[in-house]
């Protein structure tokens, strides 16, 4: 019975195992297939390719991107903007991104001017956005290590001298630990999160009240890219780059 059981066993195995790597290759010949249509100027079907492999739960900033590529060059600028924003998610100092980015965002009708940030929150982006989640969470993982050596330095360290350089160096570590782990686990969530959005409807009137009969506030077109602050039912409290704030109905924006 055993002999049959572990038979079994190493059947399911065996097929999970080909099942996966028939996905990762599906995966591949998908992303090959694309780029191909892509390079013979078949834009819509590289973006119908890219999808189905964001259908198969496959993400990463060069689908993102190459996607917002194809959608660019196919001449739906709100679509390449929302695959742009998701490719920079992920890769926030790219800079084929940013550019492409910024070239998509000046053919839209919308020109609104950002609050100015103050100094400090401009270092805070600036040393928040040098790596990605993972980059942070490797190195807080190397801070660790080096913190536990120290540690291992300061119990087993026979002079007063050497207690004293693995006491202070262990405290650096541990903040750069700490530091990193924090920021591992922001941008990680940060690149789960919807806290964004770019309108997909060509004009559309925001709203003081999440309802049809609210007054009026000010009008935005598609492309435009909006942060999410609530909401309410088949509604969704925005604030544009200006601090302005407003209602729009949910299909009319779609989520990064």
């Amino acid at each position: 019975m055993k002999k049959y059981l572990k038979i079994a066993f190493l059947v399911i195995f065996i097929s999970f195992i080909c099942k996966l790597q028939a996905g990762n290759i599906n995966s591949d010949s998908l992303f090959l297939r694309a780029n191909k249509a892509y390079n013979h100027r078949l834009y819509d079907s590289a973006a119908n390719n890219y999808q189905r492999i964001l259908q198969q739960g496959k993400v990463s900033a060069t689908l993102y991107y190459n996607l917002g590529n194809a959608y660019y060059k196919d001449n739906n600028v709100p679509l390449a903007i929302l695959y742009y924003e998701k490719a920079k998610k992920l890769a926030p100092n790219d800079a084929d991104i940013n550019y492409n980015l910024s070239i998509a965002n000046t053919m839209i009708v919308d020109k609104i001017d950002k609050i100015p940030e103050l100094f400090f929150k401009k270092w805070w982006h600036y040393f928040y956005n040098l790596f990605n989640a993972d980059v942070w969470a490797m190195l807080s993982i190397i801070s660790f290590a080096v913190l536990v050596a120290f540690l291992g330095l300061f119990i087993l360290g026979g002079g007063r001298k050497t207690k004293r350089i693995a006491f202070f160096f262990g405290l650096l570590f541990l903040f750069t630990s700490a530091v990193s782990f924090g920021l591992a686990s922001q941008k990680y969530y940060y690149t789960k999160q919807h806290s964004e959005a770019i309108i997909f409807t060509p004009t559309i009137t925001a709203k003081s009240s999440p309802s049809d009969s609210a007054v009026d506030l000010f009008v935005i077109h598609e492309g435009t890219k909006v942060s999410v602050l609530d909401k309410v039912d088949n509604w969704v409290k925005i604030k544009i780059s200006n601090g302005s704030i407003g209602w729009l109905p949910s299909k009319s924006l779609k989520e990064i």
